[in-house]
């Protein structure tokens, strides 16, 4: 079973970090939900979140993705955690998947990921990286870092992950149980 590491900072964006966590969980992922400090997380829009541990707890456990939620706020506090860049850089390196949705592939790019790849995010997040190449996409995926735009592609983007993970199969079988209408559907011709 793959193992995912989902820090959470204050700001988060709770649509990207909810959508993910349970969608990951539904696939019998073990996902890991770390907070940078103690007790609980405020995210965006006033929605409290209860993390699983510290990061710091876990900074030396061995996870197959380190997946990043967006949201601006949240996005600067992963950035200037200079743990989240150590462990980035150390997870690539040794590897692993990394994966971002909204303002926090700006974290990968602080982290010197991004260099020479195809990317997207939230509008304005990555006018200033230079070397990528932006792509207006739901869902970027290149070599072992995937990207997304935000909120609206949330869905998209874990069942991304889960494919990436588990293999399509998982991830459509995930998709089935949601009820998403045809049009929406990733996986309508699996």
């Amino acid at each position: 079973m793959a193992c995912v590491l989902v820090p959470l900072a204050e700001g988060c964006e709770e649509l990207e970090a909810v959508t993910v966590i349970d969608l990951l969980r539904r696939a019998g992922i073990e996902v890991t939900v770390a907070a940078l400090a103690d007790g609980p997380v405020t995210a965006s829009r006033g929605v409290v979140l209860e993390a699983d541990t510290t990061l710091a707890s876990v900074l030396a456990d061995d996870f197959d993705m380190i997946v990043l939620p967006g949201g601006g706020e949240g996005a600067k506090r992963l950035t200037a955690d200079e743990r989240v860049r150590d462990l980035l850089a150390r997870h690539a390196e040794s590897g692993g998947w990394t994966a971002a949705i909204c303002a926090a592939p700006s974290v990968l790019a602080g982290a010197g990921l991004l260099a020479g790849r195809q990317v997207t995010s939230f509008p304005g997040w990555l006018d200033e990286v230079a070397d990528i190449t932006y792509l207006e996409e739901p869902v970027v995926t290149d070599d072992r870092v995937v990207t997304s735009r935000g909120p609206g592609t949330a869905m998209d983007f874990a069942l991304a992950l889960i494919e990436h993970l588990e293999g399509t199969a998982t991830a459509a079988g995930v998709e089935a149980k949601l009820q998403r209408p045809a049009a929406h559907q990733r996986y309508a011709d699996t």
